[in-house]
Order: structure tokens, then sequence, then C-alpha cells
């Protein structure tokens, strides 16, 4: 199978070796080899054979790698603050496939696209690529040819030491966003150029004026250092492996014009690791790979967290065993300068977990694959130092109620170690290939969550890779519970899944009637659940949410806000430290605001949801169903009680006389109308009129949960009591909602992008919407002229002649 626009011989064309030499193998024009390469030049040999002249750079690239693929991936090695998110590691834009070819004497480097393929022993292989021609990216003269006329040397200064675009550290959005005026080349220049066997490695400072600079902006300068990466591609590419919905991994994705399919054929490859056996197995079924993943510890890491680092590496290798390979993954210290004086964390040959010192509250674990097969070649994670930080505050919101080792600012080394092992085998999952499952957690019954059996055997979630976080369901008197995640069912599966070898089979699609029956055997077990991330605003399928755990989240939730305020009525005295300030106490208080929002949105998510679960015509059941009535209403119950009955525990003056001069009313009103605003979402009404027009009397309608809504928000019309000033404020949110229902249009959103979004598309003006919403007002309006003569409160009575006039205002403006 080739690429689009692959050449037919990985060779230069004829006419490229045909030109008159002079005696050491050069064309007309050229130079003699030793008068361009000197003896005062640093080489390097490696992949390509690189000579610098101060701050000239040439490679000398041997003839056998012409036509070959390489990949280049760019990097940001060093960055101003506030630039980008991702720091020191981070990749600067997506990894390309480029190719060397010999054109005369010159040396074109070509972007190549294997969006499109086929074979190149078919007809369609010609159309192919006549329509995926290849650009020329930058064209170099060749200064010299070697004395054996085998290699080619080029200067390519100019290539990083220039403003390419597609090797720069900025977007087009950045350049507007930092009001870049130009690129200063006097400013840019190469700083390093290393040749290792299968890559190459070049460091450069790239400088651009700019009127607003990310950060110090007196110094009107961005300068970033970037490492770009050239990565030869396997000679003899892997066999790739299927991709399946039902079992989640990152993919490539190819069209086969070649396939016998009376359409465009797209085909999706898993991403992963080359794992083959060396040797036969034993009497487990196991086998030592001949080329086990091996993740080496930055050695700028602190001694302290090393252990921990390596544990969450070596926690996959009983999800290895289940695919037939023993001791498949590990970690190492890197070697010492005495025992590899070459060694590098830039060399391609080795993937390294680097710690990088930047204030992000996060880790990344990426990786750089094989855009042909899918084939996994190299992997750095990035440890942000400040991870702490976001491990530290949710350990203790989610777990303090009853936890005595959460309840500090200061978490010791032991469990901070604990809490790092956790989310480095969290990033080595990706580095692995997978994605977030984050429907695993539902495979759970929430009450056994709260059972010291069942935790210990199963953990918090099937998936590790789920963003289940810490048992925030554990309540003060469940002894022994687990609380914090390690690898599941899911994760064995998986990995048995995409990385047991399927001795059998010659192609890819000689093994999908295998791996469909690995699918099959757990198919009715929710343990073995994907359910597929998408952004917050597409959380269709209340199963699959971030930060969720148990199978029924009014009840998980429920057990959620019970130990929150259990933490908030105790966060002082817990983490109060003599001669310190409230800082920590502002963290921690916002890391609890924070949870009150995810535990109430993984709620309303049930209110017009949608289970997805992707099936084949061989299984039984739909792949799309909307969320039962009865969960529906159960949801609109658990909102009305938590969130529309102000949740005034959460205004805990003890706290907030220590932390803010003000704010506690605002941020009451933000928390309330945020919830209010997640239901009474386009996208979440189109589905709720969608599943009336299929079910009928068996849906929660959008009508009904409109009155429900009413009913509740403005209970205080039918009992006469006042209502107070966090009710006000809410009432006042519904009716701008209302108005913006009335008024706005369902922004679109693009055609790639819906998938991820789980955009539900809807023409407002012309559906039930603004009928039910003005119904809504009519009745509310009469309702509340009725409350008015009989309410003696002073601010209720004011609030609710303003009501009239706002409620007037919307249907006036709607006429």
């Amino acid at each position: 199978m080739r690429s689009a626009s692959e050449p037919e011989a990985a060779t230069p064309p004829a006419s490229a070796s045909n030109s008159a030499r002079n005696g050491n193998g050069n064309g007309d024009g050229m130079k003699a080899y030793d008068e361009v390469i000197t003896d005062d030049m640093e080489t390097d040999d490696g992949l390509f054979t690189l000579h610098r002249e101060q701050e000239k750079l040439y490679f000398e690239i041997a003839d056998s790698l012409l036509g070959r693929e390489v990949l280049l991936v760019s990097r940001i090695a060093k960055m101003p603050q506030n630039m980008r998110f991702g720091g020191a590691g981070m990749k600067a834009r997506s990894q390309q496939v480029v190719r060397w070819e010999r054109q005369y004497d010159r040396l074109l480097l070509r972007h190549v696209s294997y969006e499109g393929v086929a074979s190149d022993t078919l007809p369609v292989y010609q159309a192919v690529r006549n329509n995926y021609f290849e650009p020329i990216l930058a064209a170099f003269d060749i200064e010299t040819r070697s004395e054996d006329s085998t290699t080619s040397v080029i200067e390519v200064t100019d290539l990083f030491a220039g403003d390419v675009p597609l090797i720069s550290p900025l977007s087009q959005n950045q350049r507007q966003q930092f009001e870049v005026r130009r690129f200063d080349g006097d400013r840019s220049f190469i700083t390093s150029a290393r040749s290792f066997p299968e890559n190459v490695e070049v460091r450069h400072i790239l400088s651009y004026v700019s009127t607003n600079p990310p950060d110090d902006g007196a110094t009107g300068t961005i300068s970033v250092e970037m490492n770009q990466s050239m990565i030869l591609l396997p000679a003899d590419p892997m066999m790739p492996r299927n991709a399946d919905p039902r079992v989640g991994f990152y993919t490539v994705q190819q069209i086969d014009y070649g396939s016998d399919r009376q359409t465009a054929d797209t085909k999706s490859f898993i991403t992963r690791w080359r794992l083959e056996c060396d040797g036969p197995r034993d009497a487990q079924g196991l086998c030592t790979p001949k080329k086990p993943i091996v993740y080496y510890i930055d050695p700028a890491t602190p001694d302290k967290w090393r252990p921990y680092l390596k544990q969450g590496v070596d926690d996959w290798k009983v999800a290895f065993e289940g695919a037939g390979f023993r001791d498949a993954i590990r970690a190492a210290d890197p070697p010492s300068a005495e025992e590899n004086s070459d060694w590098s964390p830039e060399d391609v040959r080795y993937s390294v977990i680097r710690y990088i010192a930047n204030p992000i509250q996060n880790a990344q674990g990426p990786h750089v694959h094989d855009p042909r097969t899918g084939e996994i070649l190299e992997s750095d994670i990035l440890w942000y130092h400040a991870v702490q930080n976001i491990l530290r505050s949710w350990f203790f919101v989610q777990t303090g109620a009853h936890n005595p080792e959460a309840r500090t600012a200061q978490m010791s080394d032991e469990v901070m170690g604990e809490l790092i092992r956790y989310v480095a085998a969290h990033e080595v999952g990706h580095t692995l290939g997978m994605p977030h499952n984050w429907g695993a957690s539902y495979g759970y019954p929430v009450d056994s969550l709260r059972s010291a059996t069942f935790t210990a055997q199963y953990g918090v979630s099937p998936s590790i890779m789920d963003y289940s976080r810490f048992n925030y369901v554990r309540q003060p008197e469940d002894e022994g519970v687990t609380i914090i995640p390690f690898i599941g069912p899911y994760d064995i599966h998986a990995v048995t899944w995409g990385y047991r070898p399927i001795d059998s089979a010659t192609s890819p699609d000689a093994e999908k009637a295998t791996l469909n029956q690995w699918i099959r055997e757990h198919e009715d077990d929710p343990m073995y659940f994907y359910g597929r991330q998408t952004s917050t605003a597409g959380q269709v399928d209340p199963r699959s949410q971030r930060e969720d755990i148990g199978d029924d989240a009014m009840k998980a939730s429920g057990y959620g806000l019970a130990n929150l305020e259990r933490v908030a009525d105790n966060m002082v005295d817990w983490i109060g430290v003599d001669g310190e300030r409230y800082n920590d106490l502002a963290n921690y208080y916002g890391a609890l605001t924070f949870h009150w929002n995810l535990f109430t949105g993984h709620v309303a998510r049930y209110i017009g949801g949608v289970y997805e679960t992707p099936k084949t015509y061989d299984q039984d059941g739909y792949v799309y169903e909307p969320v039962p009535e009865d969960k529906q209403r159960e949801a609109m119950a658990f909102l009305q009680a938590h969130v529309f009955e102000p949740p005034t525990w959460i205004i805990n003056p003890d706290i907030l006389a220590r932390i803010e001069q003000d704010g506690a009313v605002e941020r009451m009103r933000g928390l309330q109308s945020g919830v209010l605003n997640l239901v009474l979402h386009f996208g979440r009404l189109a589905r709720m009129i969608e599943a009336e027009a299929r079910l009928g009397d068996d849906a929660y309608t959008m009508a009904e949960m409109m009155a429900e809504l009413r009913t509740g928000i403005w209970s205080e019309l039918r009992s006469g009591d006042a209502t107070s000033i966090y009710r006000r404020n809410l009432q006042r949110s519904y009716l701008e909602r209302l108005d913006y229902l009335m008024t706005a249009e369902h922004a679109s959103v693009p055609a790639a992008a819906q998938a991820f979004m789980a955009y539900s598309p809807i023409n407002v003006s012309q559906s039930d919407i603004r009928p039910v919403v003005r119904g809504e007002l009519t009745t509310l309006r009469s309702d509340v002229n009725r409350a008015l003569r009989r309410t003696s409160d002073t601010a209720t009575r004011l609030h609710l002649q303003d009501v009239l006039v706002r409620i007037d205002d919307i249907l006036e403006g709607d006429d």
C-alpha cells in the first residue's frame, strides 16, 4: 500500500545521477567535497551526517535515504510564560511526514500525505497520485557530493533559522493575539544539532518583534527555542490493526481507493507499540518481546518521586500479561555519562518521562506514531511540577470527609507519591495508544463503591483511563474502602484486544472476526463498556462524563455533596497552620465549589440525555436510546433539592471571612444559573423534542420538564413565603435564560467537530421551543400577579413587580 503521492521507486531520478562529473562525484558547478566540508567543522554521524561551522549547518544525506518517509515532529523546548498551554516538550504542530528527493543538482523536501492510499499494483494508484500531489516545502542546492558519489551535502541553515510555517512555534491566531509585527532573523539561530541512528535533532531559537508579547511586555519580543525531530520511519512497516469504536484507542485514518467497497473506503487503524515475541511462549502462554517498552525517568526529576513514577509504568505489566507478553513494559533510570555518553532524551530510541518546571497543573502522555500503520515509535510523557497542587486539592475535597491523611494542606510524601503513581499510570495509558474512557466508571454500582471487598478487587473504576479521580462516594462510616484508582478490568481487556498477536492473520481484515469475538465475549458486562470522550458541551450520554463514578449520578452525587458539606464545615480546622496565610484555604475552597459544579452537572445531563452504545449488526439492541423517563424525572427532583433550593452550606462564613471581602452572593448566583443554563440548552431541548416524537407518552417531554422547572424555581408564589436573595437572583437568571431561548438561535458547529461536540441540530424559531417558553411566561405572569396581592415582604414585592416588567419586555419583544 502506497501513500497518495509516494514515488514508484525510493531512488533519485535517473537524470539526477547522470549529470557531468568532475572526478569526485560532483555535477557541474559544485565544489569539491573538501572545499565545503573542512577539518574545522564539527561533524556528527547518524541518520544524516551533520556538519556545523559556526552558525551554518549542513546535512549530508545518503542516496539510500532519498525517497524514504521521515516523520517531522516540532516540539517547543523553551518558551516564555503564558504563550500557550503545554510547556517544554509540547508539540507545536501536528506531526508531519516529509521525504527528501533529488532533482538534478538540488534536494527537495516534500510533504507526504497518507490521507489517501492505494496499492501501486492497481490502476487507481495513478489517480490517487494525481489528486494528492505533494507540495515542495523547500529546495536546497547540492553544495557537493561525497567522493564515492553516495551522499549529497546541502546547507539547511535557513530552514531552521528562518520563519518556516511548518515548524514555527506560533500559529496564525497567536501571531494576531500577540500582535507579532515581524520575524527577527538577527536574533534567530541554530543552537545545537545532533544525529542519532534513527533520527536527527535540531534545536533553534526563533525571535519575533511583538507589540503584545505573552510575558514581560517591556521587551517587545517573543523568543522560543524549538526542537525539530526528523525520524526515519520503519523500512518494514508494522501490520496495522483495525480500530473498533467499542474499544478505545487513538487512531490513524486513510481513505483506501483500492478497496472493493463502492465508496471512498475509510480505514481506521489503532496506534500501538510493535510487540513481537522473541522466542516461543512458556507454559503460561507468555513470551518476552523482542523490544520491550521502556520509559526513562528524566534526570531533572526529584529523587523522592522517582519510585512512584516508575511504579506507575510497571503497573501496566499485568495488562500486557493479558496480551501474552511478560516484562513488556518497564521504567528505568537513564544511563550515566560513563555508561552511555551518547544517551539523550531527544534520541527517538528513548521514551522519557520529562519533568517540567511550569505552573501548569497537569500531565500529558503524547506519542509519536507512524501514520502509515499506527505504530508508536516513541513517547515523552510531560510531567508538570504543579500537578501536585491539583492532586492535593482534589484529594482533600473528594476524600477529606473520611480520610485523615487528606486533611492537610501539605500531603505526606507517601500520600503524594501514591497520587503521582496514579497519574503516571494514567498518562502511560495514553502513550500506549489509549484515550480517555469516560464511560468506564459507569460499570460499577454506586453502593459497591462503599464496599471494602469490592473496591479492593476492582478499584474505583474499571479503567484508569477514565477521569474517575478518587472515591467521593465513600462515606465516613465505610471502613477500608479503596479511594485511589488502579489498573482495572477494562484496561486489561483493551491492552489484550489491541496488542495480543493473532498469528494466523496476514492482513488487518483477516483479524476482524477474532477481534469481534473478543469484544462480544464481554458485551453484556458493563465493566467493559467504552464511553468516548466528548467536549463538556457535548456530553450527551450521562454514562460518559468526566470526573464521575458509579452507575447512578443522582445517588453518587448525593454522596459526593454530603462529603463536600462535611469538608466545608471542617476545612479551616483541618488545614490551618500557625503563621501561614490563607492561600491554601482559598485554593481548597475553590476546588470545593468546582466539585459542586461537577457533581450537579453529572445529574443535569440525564435530562435530555441519550445513551450511545456502539454495536455491530450481529449484536442485539440499538446504538442510541433516550435516557428513560423515570431517570430524567429523578434528575429534575435532585436539582430542585440540591441546586435550585440554595445550597447555603457553601456560603460558609468561617471560610469566606478569611479569604474574601465579598462575592458570596454572586458566587451562589453563578453556581445556580450555571446548572439552569445547562438544563435549558438548545441541544438538550432538541433531544427532548426528538424523544417525544419517537416515544410519545414514554418520553419525558420538554413541556413537562419546563413546567416542573417553573414550579420548583418559583415555589414561593404558591407558599407565600418571602423570597430570599439567592432565590431572587435565580429567578432573574431563569427569566434571562427564557429571554435567550426566545431570541437566540442554536449556534452551528463545523461538521468536522460535530462528532466530538455531539451537536444536536434544531431550527429554534421553527421548533416547539418558543411556543412552550411563551406558555411558561404567560403562566408565570398570572402566578406572579396572584402572589403580589398577598405578599407583605418588601424585597419580595419589589422583586415580583420587577419580574412582571421583565416578562412583559420578553413577550413584547417577541411581537
